[in-house]
């Protein structure tokens, strides 16, 4: 299967997002209930070691950890952009200890439904898709455009939190599917 190619435009940020997105639910939508319910079983995999493969534990969990880093780039950019400067990350967290952040994000959602998270993330897949319509491809794609995205572009954090989060997403269910 052939990577895409990163965006460099909002055009190709918007596609790409929404291409994924609609892999997604297609790819969702394939396994049926049987298998969307299903727990993951991942022990024992030696190529699949990094923390996320013993965290999310079913489809729940892939959607909510996709919705909540979508809610967060929408949360920190509208701060920003209504003149109250804050990090993209939460208090108390920094680039190098998102594993806790990711593990406090699943335990936000352990009491939530397959469903209800679901429609949340495509709640959150809408709002990032007219964030990123009212932005230029020069405030997507110039590095340090705005001061509060450091020295990378705001396109950059779109594309993590849309195509190539999903796409992350995708090869997991896979995983699961194939494993199942």
């Amino acid at each position: 299967m052939k990577a895409m190619a990163r965006p460099r435009t909002k055009a190709e940020l918007l596609d790409a997002a929404s291409a994924q997105y609609r892999k997604l639910e297609q790819l969702v939508a394939s396994m049926g209930a049987p298998m969307q319910e299903a727990t993951f079983s991942f022990t024992g995999d030696r190529k699949h070691v990094e923390p996320h493969w013993r965290r999310d534990r079913d489809l729940r969990d892939v959607l909510a950890h996709l919705h909540s880093w979508q809610r967060m780039l929408v949360d920190w950019v509208s701060a920003n952009r209504a003149g109250s400067p804050r990090p993209f990350l939460p208090d108390g967290y920094h680039w190098r200890t998102t594993p806790a952040l990711n593990q406090r994000i699943w335990a936000e959602y352990q009491d939530m439904s397959l469903e209800r998270v679901s429609a949340m993330l495509a709640e959150s897949h809408a709002d990032v898709l007219a964030l990123i319509e009212g932005f230029s491809d020069e405030e997507l794609f110039t590095k340090a455009y705005f001061s509060w995205t450091g020295t990378t572009s705001l396109g950059s954090y779109c594309v993590s939190a849309t195509s190539s989060h999903y796409d992350w997403a995708l090869k997991k269910l896979r995983v699961h599917m194939a494993m199942a």
